[in-house]
């Protein structure tokens, strides 16, 4: 991790997940390299619509301006683009106000390998197989996912929300449970109650992200987090016990015993949840923002 990113959120993002770029995705895909670079050009003082994570870059954004000192929320654009025809990306960006200076532009290259180098925590991507590799390099990583345009509200705490098996943690359990069983699982998770489960993918953002949390009140935090899984009694305890040998506070924990997890995100407020899954991210994209983590024993 490069010096000064230890004490700081870093969040990477593609262009693709930050603005709307359907239309030139499509002259690319239909016309070929150099008339999508073309295009993007002669559009390069258009300003680019929103995508799935724009609110989410601005509420990340706008915690900053809570806090004294240096930025300790930053977020790095990465993006498959040349810089000449990634032009247009930093225009929209300068017309929106975001305070995003950095950036990789890899001129038709996956961008993934750049994420380790800014000491980035998350990846946020709607290239699934840039995401694997952002995964398999030990980087937490989602692939958004399309989902119905929604009005946000600016100043509403910026919430978060996990699944637990193969995201939060490892997919040990996930691993009985596909393989063997509901019963087996369930007896094995009750012996194994007091053992905490070893970290997933999302373990070290999560980490960063409570270290954020504390430099507020937590009555008066801009964040909060949630635990949205299947698991219900008895396996709750594992989970419990893991997250306070982790020293970590998950502000609400949600135990859903296999009901669908849209409704409850709903309720909640979720501004991005992720899940490994694709049916749950299929059902909660419906109401949240959705990031599929493709990861563990139900994504071979």
């Amino acid at each position: 991790m490069p010096q000064g990113a230890n004490d700081k959120l870093v969040i990477s993002i593609s262009s693709r997940a930050l603005f709307n770029l359907d239309d030139s995705h499509l002259v690319y895909q239909q016309q070929g390299l150099a008339a999508y670079q073309q295009y993007q050009i002669e559009h390069e003082d258009d300003v680019l619509e929103p995508g799935e994570a724009f609110p989410l870059v601005r509420k990340l954004l706008a915690i900053n301006s809570k806090l004294e000192g240096e930025p300790r929320v930053e977020v790095i654009l990465l993006s498959r683009n040349s810089a000449d025809t990634g032009l247009r990306v930093f225009n929209s960006i300068e017309h929106y106000g975001l305070d995003i200076s950095r950036a990789a532009f890899s001129g038709g290259q996956s961008p993934y390998r750049y994420v380790s180098a800014f000491g980035c925590h998350l990846f946020l991507s709607t290239d699934a197989g840039d995401v694997r590799s952002a995964l398999e390099n030990g980087v937490a990583a989602a692939t958004l996912m399309p989902s119905p345009q929604r009005v946000y509200d600016a100043e509403a705490p910026l919430k978060f929300a996990f699944d637990g098996d193969a995201v939060l943690f490892s997919d040990e359990a996930e691993q009985i449970y596909k393989h063997q069983g509901l019963d087996a699982f369930t007896v094995s998770e009750r012996a194994a109650a007091k053992t905490p489960l070893t970290g997933g993918p999302f373990k070290a953002f999560l980490s960063a992200l409570h270290g954020l949390q504390a430099e507020f009140p937590p009555e008066d935090s801009p964040i909060r987090t949630a635990l949205v899984t299947a698991r219900s009694a008895p396996a709750h305890e594992r989970v419990i016990r893991t997250l306070r040998s982790w020293n970590i506070r998950i502000d609400e924990s949600l135990f859903l015993g296999g009901l669908p997890k849209g409704d409850f995100l709903k309720a909640y407020g979720a501004d991005v949840f992720f899940d490994d899954q694709q049916a749950h991210c299929d059902s909660a994209s419906q109401h949240v923002a959705t990031g599929h983590v493709p990861h563990g024993v139900a994504n071979p």
